[in-house]
């Protein structure tokens, strides 16, 4: 049968589907019925069910909802206003001064968040309003904590990275090591950007505060002990093997808990918030997921997958020339879909592409959540762009545009683990 009739017929079901406003796990649930019952002759109601079961009753999967009650819980604390205190008085003296806070502040709450859109709401509420009451540039205020906010996608624990390790059956702790070094690297570009954006016009930004004596610093530190010690429970036991990433959730989920109570923003009415929450969010995926799942076994049973990845081989692409229009193509995707969205969606078909080219797909997991992370802050589905507009009152083209910077950032350091692979895959194979 011939592949670009099947792409045909399973791209316009599913453009009619989403342009027409049907959940995208919907969507792909209606394409896969489809596609089943025009190219197959397998009952489609029968593969559904046994499909829907099987994706969403993984012991892999149970993670996910923990570590999104995690991020919702302490959502709901002081941590933001602990981790300005905290974080201000050794950034403040740098070139740029408290812009530092929102990559330095963004990177520790990814690590224990997982979600881009909890890390831009929980740094921002704090760092927004304190950053304009000292005057500094509102460009540089919000296009520095769009980007910032995409770490938590890429920092480990990830809810994206458990998404495509499940997906493509990885190691979710594997791809959480991978994660480690290149979210330490977009952190370090983010804040070299504000280096240089605040060497190249020191006229806007407000005089350089005076950061106190090192008694003083190492005082409001205390403020970031609640946050380094979770850190530390949840992925230390991953990375020491004491405890599995399902593990490390439950332990991050208690520990999250055990704060919010111990800073008194653990009520009722908190709690209930939270878990209805991680409840909606977790639903929303494992929908997505399901549907991606029934997706996949239509392809595999149309060939659709087999005959792609045969007609790219034909050929013959170097592993570099996929790469750049895999690139190209997860931007352009981005543009439109949210970044668990695009992932499941392609993969039935990426997936043997990049197998029978030889790329490792650990790095592949992180290059992919790399690319992914741009489409936070591109119009017209970037979802930090629209938390920051709901936070800011900004028009959407304005937080675009102040973000553009940031998202040539990220195309740098897509390049760097392009041409130093190992960026990523060093530490998954040393730990």
């Amino acid at each position: 049968m011939d592949e670009f009739l099947l792409i045909g017929v399973f791209l316009a079901v599913l453009f009619f589907f989403l342009g027409s406003g049907i959940w995208v796990g919907l969507s792909l649930l209606g394409v896969a019925l489809v596609g089943m019952e025009m190219f197959t002759s397998r009952p489609a109601g029968d593969a559904m069910v046994t499909t829907i079961w099987t994706a969403s009753s993984s012991w892999t999967l149970t993670a996910l909802p923990m570590f999104i009650w995690m991020g919702e819980i302490l959502f709901r604390t002081r941590l933001s206003e602990d981790l300005f205190r905290g974080l201000s008085p050794w950034l403040s003296r740098l070139p740029g001064g408290l812009l530092h806070v929102n990559i330095a502040g963004c990177t520790l709450f990814a690590a224990i968040s997982g979600s881009s859109a909890a890390t831009v709401a929980t740094v921002g509420k704090m760092a927004i309003p304190e950053l304009r009451r000292r005057n500094y540039p509102e460009g540089l205020i919000i296009g520095t904590l769009a980007g910032a906010g995409t770490l938590g996608l890429l920092i480990p624990p990830s809810i994206i990275l458990i998404v495509y390790g499940v997906t493509v059956n990885q190691s979710i702790a594997q791809l959480f090591i991978a994660g480690i070094l290149p979210g330490v690297m977009l952190a370090s570009l983010f804040m070299g950007y504000i280096l240089f954006a605040a060497l190249r016009r020191p006229d806007q930004m407000p005089s350089i505060e005076h950061s106190g004596s090192w008694r003083q610093r190492f005082r409001e530190s205390v403020f970031l002990l609640p946050v380094l010690l979770l850190i530390g429970a949840v992925l230390g036991s991953i990375y020491t093997g004491v405890a599995t990433a399902t593990e490390a959730a439950a332990i991050g989920v208690a520990g999250a808990l055990l704060l919010s109570a111990f800073q008194g923003s653990l009520t009722r009415e908190s709690f209930i918030a939270s878990l209805m929450g991680a409840t909606r969010t977790s639903c929303m995926i494992a929908l997505i997921l399901a549907g991606s799942a029934f997706l996949t076994l239509a392809m595999g049973f149309t060939g659709l997958p087999r005959h792609l990845a045969g007609a790219i081989a034909a050929m013959e692409l170097s592993p570099l020339t996929l790469i750049i229009a895999l690139t190209i193509f997860y931007i352009v995707l981005g543009c439109f879909l949210d970044g668990i969205s695009s992932v499941v969606l392609t993969m039935a078909v990426v997936e043997p592409i990049v197998r029978a080219a030889g790329i490792d797909l650990i790095w592949f997991g992180i290059f992919v959540v790399l690319v992914v992370e741009m489409a936070q802050i591109t119009p017209p589905v970037g979802f930090n762009l629209f938390v920051l507009q709901g936070m800011t009152g900004h028009q959407i083209t304005y937080i675009a545009k102040v973000a553009f910077p940031m998202f040539l950032v990220m195309c740098l350091a897509v390049a760097l683990i392009i041409m130093v692979p190992e960026i990523a895959t060093w530490l998954p194979a040393h730990m």
